[in-house]
């Protein structure tokens, strides 16, 4: 009786109907570039994007330790002065020469489609366009269902032309590398050096300095390891996955996870600068940003995602490039899901993931 109440709730979370299913899909207006970077923030809220530091949460001496600081580098009374000291680049320059959907407050949507809500997911539902209710754990196991960044490598412009660098190491199986010759780079695992001293250095960091390794590695050793590629190697799609601001926020400490997310932010604007100028990438390449969940609203919940968590399916997308309309926040009522994102990262290239609309860019209003 139990299981099948659980059962119950579970399913009663769920859509009415799947998402693309409420009106015709209307694809976004966008130009495809030649190419694409995807960078994913794991875990960080939209709140923090649109409106900030919480105001009760930096001022948590149990969640922010050092209110004094953080306020001094990230609090002002003005939510849109907070935004753009936690996120410069962010509100500098996608949100003058991009899109940045997900905004609530105007009513602008972006849900995940899954009723799970946390990470293996999610990041099912952006890499192969599908809402798999068989993908229920972040359990290492290989990924039964076809995504994007494979299905673009297997065609002849793309080919070995894909590269995938991510900070926690369960994505070689939600890629399902073994299936697949994708170029993944996860957790500490080595990159081969072939000659490059900076991927050399890296490595040695990696294997000597970092004492303990969890599932995740430090983000910044995982940006580093992806720039050295993509300056060596010039691929065309490029998904990098970042994830100590999930971690941090498990924590409970709400301090390193406003910081990584600055940290973040700069990383960004350091991939734009070198985009912006290098000949073969400039004028030419869009940058996709999301996240795998969102997670509780409420100061207790916080810390937390799950289907029981209000606010954990709630998520965003930031877009900036050449064929992207600088509509810069967007302020239209609309929902967007996470399982149309496969379907977007296609369309940025000029190509078109799966026939059904699941992998279809839309808006339903």
């Amino acid at each position: 009786m139990k299981n099948l109440i659980t059962c119950l709730i579970l399913f009663s979370a769920l859509p009415v109907s799947q998402p693309g299913e409420w009106t015709r899909p209307q694809p976004i207006s966008v130009t495809p570039a030649q190419n694409l970077f995807i960078i994913t923030i794991d875990g960080f809220r939209w709140q923090e994007i649109y409106t900030g530091a919480d105001a009760n949460l930096i001022s948590d001496p149990e969640s922010t330790p050092d209110t004094a600081t953080m306020k001094t580098l990230y609090w002002s009374e003005n939510a849109e002065e907070r935004r753009k000291k936690l996120m410069p680049f962010f509100w500098n320059v996608i949100g003058k020469k991009g899109q940045l959907l997900g905004n609530r407050k105007f009513d602008n949507k972006v849900n995940t489609a899954n009723i799970y809500r946390f990470s293996y997911p999610g990041y099912n539902e952006i890499f192969t366009g599908h809402t798999d209710i068989s993908v229920s754990s972040n359990r290492r196991k290989n990924n039964d269902n076809v995504n994007v960044l494979e299905w673009l490598n297997n065609k002849e412009e793309y080919k070995g032309k894909v590269a995938v660098f991510t900070s926690w190491n369960v994505f070689p199986y939600i890629l399902n590398g073994e299936r697949n010759d994708l170029l993944i780079n996860s957790g500490y695992s080595n990159m081969e050096e072939e000659g490059s001293e900076g991927q050399h250095l890296i490595n040695a960091v990696q294997n000597t300095a970092v004492q303990t390794k969890g599932e995740t590695r430090y983000d910044q050793l995982t940006f580093l390891t992806a720039k050295e590629y993509i300056q060596k190697q010039q691929p065309k799609v490029v998904y990098i996955g970042l994830g100590e601001t999930d971690e941090f926020a498990h924590q409970g400490r709400y301090d390193l996870y406003l910081e990584q997310a600055n940290k973040i932010d700069r990383m960004i604007a350091e991939l734009w600068h070198f985009i912006q100028t290098t000949p073969g990438y400039r004028d030419n390449t869009t940058l996709l940003i999301t996240t795998d969940h969102g997670r509780g609203s409420r100061d207790s919940k916080w810390t937390s995602h799950s289907t029981f968590i209000r606010g954990s399916s709630q998520t965003w997308i930031g877009l900036l490039g050449p064929g992207v309309e600088a509509k810069g926040e967007v302020k239209e009522d609309q929902q967007f899901y996470q399982n149309q994102i496969a379907g977007m990262i296609a369309q940025l290239v000029g190509e078109e993931f799966g026939s059904d609309t699941r992998s279809t860019v839309s808006s339903s209003r």
